[in-house]
């Protein structure tokens, strides 16, 4: 078979625009948990995380910071590394991840709303109980969660050390 006739991984189909969430949400098993965040350079602190969130439910999405999105959370001008198409397809490529949605603005508070998860999960270097994101969640009977991060673990650290700085 030449490379011209392999077939689209299936893992792609995972990948959602926003203009087909509702539509993608109902389709998925409930309890639905919702993660987010930008995944740069997925490490294993990310599939860790990403695992444990699902673990909590039946299905997880995660909320993909697009390209924009990320650069106004102030990792650096350069960040991030990867275009957030590729980072959906890395995500989506794993087996805890049920859907990928990439959202446009600095926070998911609107794109919580359209997907109303029973689980909102964040790392533990967040303080679940100030987050915006929690009260929405448990506005509509919903729950939060902060999973503890694996140390030593983050893009950042990956940069740096690839920058040879640390």
């Amino acid at each position: 078979m030449h490379e011209a006739e392999l077939p689209t991984p299936d893992f792609l189909r995972k990948i959602c625009a926003p203009s087909d969430l509702e539509r993608a949400v109902a389709a998925l098993p409930r309890p639905l948990v919702f993660t987010n965040g930008v995944f740069d350079i997925v490490h294993r602190g990310h599939v860790t995380y990403l695992a444990q969130a699902r673990a909590l439910g039946a299905a997880l999405v995660v909320g993909l910071n697009s390209d924009a999105s990320a650069r106004q959370l102030g990792k650096g001008p350069e960040r991030p590394l990867n275009a957030a198409a590729d980072r959906a397809a890395v995500l989506a490529a794993l087996a805890s991840v049920d859907l990928v949605v990439a959202f446009d603005e600095a926070d998911p508070l609107a794109l919580l709303q359209r997907v109303r998860p029973d689980i909102y999960v964040k790392g533990g270097d967040y303080a679940i109980e100030t987050l915006r994101e929690t009260a929405l969640v448990r506005s509509w009977g919903g729950s939060a969660r902060a999973i503890a991060l694996v140390p030593g673990r983050s893009t950042t650290a990956l940069v740096r050390r690839i920058r040879g700085e640390s």
